[in-house]
């Protein structure tokens, strides 16, 4: 019987299946937008969700929380070698993911299904972040002068 027992657990060993939310997220959240299965990007939302809410908070220990949950090191800023490589991910959730949601009190997620995969017919959706980031200031491609 599975009397609560919550979650999917995809067959795998948790270590396994952590690790693999893990990168998801860290995926996630680096791209904004992932294609994957819809059963792990049901997994993903609820985990990605709480990553968020904790960077909105933005003290050092919800830094330490998430770098912990994504197998991220927090490095003081006083060590610039070590800094470049392991807080790209971080400091884009904190500095711009974490800001551009400051008003929604949740559901950071959205899942757009898009059909089936074709060699096992698995159920195939994107999972985007619902606040995206502001495209660059388009340039037109010339500029009408008046004489």
């Amino acid at each position: 019987m599975r009397h609560r027992k919550s979650g999917r657990h995809f067959s795998r060993p948790t270590a396994h299946r952590s690790a693999m939310l893990d990168n998801l997220a860290t995926q996630l959240l680096e791209h904004e937008a992932i294609q994957t299965t819809e059963p792990k990007a049901k997994e993903l939302r609820s985990v990605v969700d709480k990553l968020i809410t904790l960077a909105k908070r933005g003290d050092m220990h919800a830094r330490r929380l998430v770098a912990a949950r994504l197998n991220q090191r927090v490095v003081d800023r006083t060590n610039p070698i070590d800094c470049k490589l392991h807080n790209e991910v971080l400091n884009k959730l904190f500095d711009d993911i974490a800001k551009r949601n400051a008003n929604r009190p949740g559901g950071y997620t959205r899942i757009i299904k898009l059909g089936t995969r074709h060699g096992d017919n698995a159920p195939m959706v994107r999972i985007e972040l619902v606040e995206k980031a502001l495209p660059a200031a388009v340039k037109p491609a010339f500029q009408a002068t008046t004489a």
